[in-house]
C-alpha cells in the first residue's frame, strides 16, 4: 500500500470525525493555488478574511480549502495532490479547536508552568497542546510559540495523549497585544486636525459618545474579516466627524485599542486610519 493511499485514508478518517482536512506537500506546506486562483484572481473563498465567491474544486487557498466532505476528498480535482502529499493537515478552528504550537523544549517548559494541562501531541521539535474552543490565530505570541485555530492549519501528527480541556483565558491572552495606541493616535489625530477645526455644530457630545461606543462594539463583534471591519469602522467615524474637529485623542485611542484587542497591530491601525482619510479626500 503506497504512502499517498495511507495519507488519504487518514484524511478520510479525520473527515468522518468532523475534522476538516487538506493535503500538505513536502516542507509541510499546502499545495499552491491553481492558475484561476493565483494572486486571488478568483476573489478568494467565502470563509477567508476577504470573503469572496471562489468555489474552486481543487485544494487551493490552504486552510480555506480544508473540508470534511468525502466526495471532495476523493474527487479527481484532489487526486494529484494526494498522490504527491507528504502529510495531512487539519483546520483546528473548523473542528472547534485551538492548537498551541510549542516549537522547542524551552517553549514546552514554559507551557507546563503557565498553561492548564490538556491533550498533547509530540512534534519533531516540541509539542502541540490542543484545547477545546476557537480563537484568532497568531504567530510568535512568545518565543517559539504559535497559536493555530481560525484561519490556520496544523499538521496532523496523531490523536495525542491526555484529556482535552476548554480553551483557557491564559491562551486567549497571548494574542492580545498590550495596547500602545498613544503614539499612533496622536499622529493620526494631528492629521485629522488639519482637515478642519472648531466645534461640531451638527452633532451633540452625546451623539459622538454613542457613535464611538457603537464603533467599538462593531470592531469587538467582528468574527472574521477584521481588517475590513476596522477600516470600514474608521471610515464611518471619519465620515461623520473627521472634518469638524470634535474627535479627541481619547476617542481615537479607544478605536485603536478596540482594533488591537482583535489582533490588529498599531501599524495596521494607522494604515487603516490613513486609508480611510484618503478615501474621504482628507
Amino acid at each position: 500500500m503506497t504512502q499517498p493511499t495511507d495519507i488519504r485514508r487518514v484524511a478520510l478518517a479525520l473527515a468522518a470525525a468532523n475534522v476538516p482536512v487538506l493535503p500538505l506537500r513536502e516542507g509541510k506546506l499546502p499545495f499552491g493555488n491553481c492558475r484561476a486562483c493565483t494572486k486571488s484572481a478568483c476573489g478568494d473563498r467565502p470563509n477567508m478574511k476577504a470573503a469572496g465567491p471562489c468555489q474552486c474544486p481543487r485544494p487551493c487557498h490552504a486552510w480555506a480549502a480544508a473540508t470534511t466532505d468525502p466526495r471532495v476528498l476523493t474527487s479527481p480535482a484532489w487526486a494529484s495532490a494526494w498522490r504527491e502529499a507528504a502529510a495531512v493537515a487539519y483546520h483546528p478552528g473548523g473542528a472547534g479547536l485551538t492548537v498551541v504550537d510549542l516549537d522547542d523544549a524551552a517553549a514546552v517548559a514554559w507551557a507546563r508552568e503557565a498553561l492548564p494541562a490538556t491533550r498533547t501531541v509530540a512534534t519533531t521539535r516540541g509539542e502541540h497542546w490542543i484545547y477545546r474552543g476557537t480563537m484568532q490565530s497568531a504567530n510568535a505570541v512568545r518565543p517559539d510559540v504559535d497559536i493555530k485555530s481560525t484561519m490556520s492549519y496544523a499538521r496532523w501528527l496523531g490523536p495525542g495523549t491526555g484529556t482535552m480541556t476548554a480553551l483557557p483565558d491564559a491562551v486567549r491572552a497571548l494574542t492580545v497585544k498590550k495596547p500602545s495606541p498613544a503614539r499612533p493616535a496622536r499622529s493620526v489625530l494631528a492629521m485629522a486636525a488639519l482637515a478642519g477645526g472648531g466645534e461640531c455644530r451638527h452633532r451633540t457630545p452625546a451623539y459622538l459618545a454613542r457613535g464611538i461606543a457603537m464603533a467599538e462594539q462593531r470592531i469587538n463583534e467582528a468574527s472574521s474579516a477584521v481588517h475590513t471591519t476596522v477600516y470600514r469602522t474608521f471610515l464611518a467615524v471619519l465620515s461623520a466627524h473627521g472634518r469638524c474637529g470634535c474627535l479627541t485623542e481619547a476617542h481615537v485611542t479607544r478605536l485603536f485599542t478596540a482594533a488591537q484587542a482583535k489582533g490588529e497591530s498599531p501599524r495596521h491601525c494607522t494604515d487603516a486610519w490613513t486609508n480611510a482619510r484618503t478615501a474621504l479626500g482628507m
